[in-house]
This record gives structure tokens, C-alpha cells and sequence, in this order.
């Protein structure tokens, strides 16, 4: 088992990576409350407890395909970090929002330069690529939204939202992205 996931999750660690951001931003993490998933509703739960990456869950859930709107991208040597928005490619519908690290070096070249451009969610430049991949979620969560989740999901601050911390790991057993994911509100006109 890798360390990472041997270790008690702390607040910052249930919401890594997007907590660097709230880090380099000098922002306070909104209210986090660790769940297990039955505490989670639906239908939550459904598109969150499963070993499949967000991208393809989603598409499936909202019948389209989905596109990026990139937050904020950062790189030092093989590590990308994006914050971003998965939007609707029909209509910009955002249906997630999160924050995935991204290691270049276990990606082969044609998905590396996908991931620099910054135009498509990681979980199509995988499939695109043929790259074997599955998911291992590491926690869940509630959080209630405060103005940068609420900024980029396009929902009313203070809202609880319900999201999972994820690990994606390819065929060989090496880590490829550690991402937080965050849902809007269901029944909410910009999500499900």
C-alpha cells in the first residue's frame, strides 16, 4: 500500500491538492467534515463511491461530453498542479470542480503535452491515450462552499457540497494524479 494512504487524513490532507491553492491564495479552508460513503446521499454517492475517474462517471450521469475550464495551472519539473471546472461541452453547465497534481513522468509523451495545453479534463486525456487507469479513493467529504468553491461551481456561497479525495494509479502500480472533487448542489440549475 503506498505511504500516503497509510497515514491518518488531517483537514488540509482530506483536501489536497486544492489546499496548496488555499495556501498560495493565504485563504482559510472552508468547513470540512469527513465522511464515510453510506453517510454520503444521493446521488452522491452513486457518482462518487466507485473506482472509475470522474470524466467518464460524469459524462455517463449528465449524457455529454465534458470540457475544462482551467482555474489555475502551475509546473515545477514533472508535477502539474490545475485547479478547474468540468463544464458541459453542450451548454457550460459546470458539474464539478477540483484540484488534481499531476505527475508527468508516468505519462506517456502524447498525454503529457495534452495536460500542458490545458484544454482537456485528465480523465479524457487518459482514455484518448489508451493509458490503463483506475481510481482509488482515499476519503469523502462534506464542505460548505465559500466564495472560491462557490466562484468556480457557480452556486450560493455556504451550500454543503459533497466531494472524495482520489488517487488515479495506472497499470503498473505508479501514481499518476492525486485530485480532490468536488459536486454542485443537486437540483441546482448549473449542476445536477
Amino acid at each position: 500500500m503506498p505511504a500516503s494512504l497509510r497515514h491518518p487524513v488531517t483537514t488540509n490532507s482530506l483536501f489536497y491538492p486544492l489546499s496548496e491553492y488555499y495556501e498560495e491564495l493565504d485563504l482559510s479552508l472552508p468547513e470540512i467534515t469527513r465522511l464515510t460513503p453510506a453517510e454520503l446521499p444521493e446521488p452522491y454517492r452513486s457518482l462518487l463511491v466507485h473506482n472509475r475517474d470522474m470524466t467518464p462517471t460524469l459524462e455517463a450521469a449528465h449524457d455529454g461530453k465534458l470540457g475544462l475550464r482551467l482555474l489555475r495551472f502551475a509546473r515545477q519539473d514533472d508535477v502539474v498542479n490545475r485547479t478547474v471546472a468540468l463544464v458541459l461541452s453542450r451548454d457550460g453547465r459546470t458539474v464539478a470542480m477540483g484540484a488534481i497534481r499531476i505527475f508527468l513522468a508516468h505519462l506517456p509523451p502524447a498525454a503529457k503535452e495534452s495536460v500542458l495545453e490545458g484544454h482537456e479534463p485528465f480523465g479524457s486525456i487518459l482514455r484518448q491515450n489508451g493509458v490503463e487507469h483506475s481510481s482509488r479513493p482515499v476519503s469523502y467529504f462534506r464542505v460548505k462552499a465559500d466564495s472560491l468553491i462557490a466562484g468556480a461551481l457557480g452556486t450560493e456561497l455556504f451550500h454543503a457540497l459533497y466531494g472524495r479525495r482520489n488517487t488515479i494509479w495506472n497499470g503498473r502500480g505508479q501514481s499518476l494524479a492525486e485530485v480532490v472533487e468536488i459536486l454542485p448542489p443537486s437540483g441546482d440549475p448549473r449542476g445536477l
